[in-house]
């Protein structure tokens, strides 16, 4: 590999472990807000618990996701667009920044999302439409976009009637007390389907760009670099996401026990699914329309539907501005691409 390609590869390892370390802290809230705010577990706990749960997903759950964002979405960058690294660092910049203007307004949004948003835009920017593939797009993205937040609401709603239904005459403190502790194991099943789902993402994004640059032979995930994205979202995970919490566990609908239970073992079982077929679900999409669900058991106007709708206005918005913005990344960096080329070829790089 040249010196050029080599410079390139780190500077789209550096863009992707950060997207991870943020991803971590901005989605930590999918996996302990509803154990937090049932007090099930001390915040401190809850993160220990996650960060240490995510990192044990990403490893175990197999890489299904990773080949659908390293070979599914956008064609391989070097031959569809001709500047796979500039496509590739763009597509990073665009998720990034999107995760860190959602977060700082403390609105859950999906970080995979964004960062397929930033995948399409940096190569419609590059070389247009068909650089993408669109029936991949559709079938892998776009499908569980509409279908994952559905079920959770739906599954929610019916776990939720089926708990209520079964423990009818128990005593209220006493079930409590026995779904705070059942609690415990719904966040753990929740923060491994998190880290399966996430983390891969980005080990797609490594993988392509290391395919890309003739460093690896084929499209499989080297553990290496498994243990690297794993590592950057368990960091990130436990540096907390304390905002995006707030709203997660307090604004959307009051919860009880049994609600956070119904709703992270909803959640938890549709994100393993789509990790099975390898679909880049968005786990705050899940666990947000099940927290919905389960408040609907009680009371239709349980849920408070004005954050809801802020929530929803954020999923609509995510794909088409990260992709606005790695876009624009993209301009920006094959601008200073010229004047970076000939520095370096001064100094005999």
């Amino acid at each position: 590999m040249s010196p050029g390609t080599v410079l390139g590869l780190l500077a789209i390892f550096a863009l992707a472990v950060t997207f991870d370390y943020i991803n971590g802290f901005h989605d930590t809230a999918n996996a302990i807000a509803t154990s937090v705010s049932t007090r099930a577990l001390k915040p401190e706990h809850a993160i220990l618990l996650s960060a240490t749960a995510n990192f044990v997903g990403s490893i175990v759950f197999g890489t299904a996701v990773a080949g659908t964002i390293g070979s599914g979405i956008v064609k391989d960058p070097n031959t569809a667009t001709g500047n796979g690294t500039t496509v590739l660092m763009a597509a990073l910049i665009g998720a990034i920044a999107w995760n860190l203007i959602t977060w700082s307004l403390a609105i859950p949004s999906s970080s995979s999302h964004a960062l397929v948003g930033g995948l399409i835009g940096s190569a419609l920017a590059s070389a247009g439409p068909n650089a993408v593939q669109w029936g991949n797009f559709a079938l892998k993205v776009l499908l569980p976009l509409v279908t994952s937040p559905v079920l959770g609401l739906l599954i929610g709603l019916v776990l939720m009637v089926v708990l209520l239904n079964v423990f009818v005459h128990a005593n209220p403190r006493r079930m409590n007390d026995r779904f705070r502790r059942l609690q415990i194991i719904s966040a753990t099943y929740m923060a491994l389907t998190h880290g399966s789902n996430d983390a891969q993402k980005t080990m797609g994004i490594m993988t392509l760009a290391l395919f890309s640059a003739g460093a690896i032979p084929d499209k499989t995930v080297p553990i290496w670099v498994i243990l690297m994205a794993a590592t950057a979202m368990s960091i990130g995970t436990a540096a907390g996401g304390w905002r995006i919490m707030k709203t997660m566990g307090q604004r959307v609908v009051k919860l009880d026990p049994v609600h956070g239970f119904a709703a992270e073992t909803t959640a938890a079982s549709i994100i393993l699914a789509a990790s099975h077929f390898g679909m880049p679900v968005s786990t705050t999409h899940v666990i947000s329309s099940a927290i919905m669900g389960v408040g609907t058991s009680d009371r239709f106007n349980a849920v408070r539907w004005g954050v809801a709708r802020s929530i929803a206005t954020a999923w609509v918005l995510t794909i088409p501005c990260a992709a606005a913005i790695a876009a624009l990344a993209f301009l920006v960096l094959n601008l200073l691409s010229g004047p970076a080329a000939a520095v370096l070829h001064l100094f005999g790089v």
